[in-house]
Parts: C-alpha cells; structure tokens; sequence
C-alpha cells in the first residue's frame, strides 16, 4: 500500500463533476483504466477531492503500477492512495516527473547510467498503452522506469 503524488494541474482531462474545478468521477477514473487495457480484480476507486483511493487485485506489480499512474496523470489528481494485491510479485519500478526538456533518451541515461539512454525502450513499453510514441512525454507527466535488470 502506498500513496503517489502527482501534479493537480496536468494530465488527460476526463469526465469532471459540475464545476471545472472538480476531480474526476471515480467512474471516469474506472473507465480511464479500461481505455488503456489495464485489468484489476474488484477494482474500487474514491475520489476525495483532488485525492483517489483504489483497491482491488492484479495480475503483476507493473499492472498495479499502470493502473496508478493511468489514475494519477490525469487533471485535479494530485494523489493516488492504493491498495491493489499483487499475484506476481516483480520488483518496484521508480516513478519519475518529468520536467521540460526531457526525453526518453535523457531520463534513461540518468536512471540506467550514462552510455544507457538507447535503453529508452524499456521506460517507453513500461508505460504503454499510456504512451503511445517515444517522443510524446509531457512535463509533470509521472512515468515508470523499471529496473534495468528487471526489463
């Protein structure tokens, strides 16, 4: 169990309640984990405020860690609690913000080491279906990067 902060205003817009300044509805949120193909058992969401609380069951660590950061790169979240059971135990990825002037290519070469920014790869598959090409990150974007051994 955990809690992930995100920035309030960046992010996917989705379904808002009456007001432009309401969180989305945990319903949206729901259906922002579907769009992107990403399965849970039992999944339950609340929104409390600017804040979401998820729970149910995955299949793997890096399932539970997309249905977070699906829920959390969207706009008026700025946390995600969770408590989602894993059935395959993997490592934990890191999540990393990015800032203007990022690339794949520069925050591999910061996380796996300088000589390592051709392992982009691995952070752009670690965060699909949420990407969809390499060069379309955005800043305050929070994205995966999984161990490189792990990969």
């Amino acid at each position: 169990m955990g809690i992930f902060d995100f920035l309030k205003d960046v992010g996917e817009k989705l379904g808002f309640g009456d007001d432009d300044d309401d969180a989305p509805k945990a319903e949206a949120l729901k259906q922002e984990v579907a769009k992107h193909g990403l399965e849970a058992d039992d999944l339950k969401v609340e929104v409390d405020g600017d804040k979401v609380r998820v729970a149910g069951s995955a299949s793997s660590n890096s399932m539970r860690e997309k249905i977070i950061l699906a829920m959390g790169n969207v706009m008026g979240v700025s946390s995600v609690e969770e408590d989602i059971a894993v059935a395959d135990a993997e490592p934990d990825a890191t999540f990393y913000t990015v800032v203007k002037g990022d690339t794949l290519w520069k925050i591999s070469e910061t996380h796996y080491g300088k000589g390592n920014g051709g392992q982009y790869n691995i952070i752009f598959e670690a965060n699909r279906p949420m990407l969809t090409h390499p060069d379309k990150i955005y800043p305050g974007q929070v994205l995966r990067i999984p161990p490189l051994d792990a990969a």
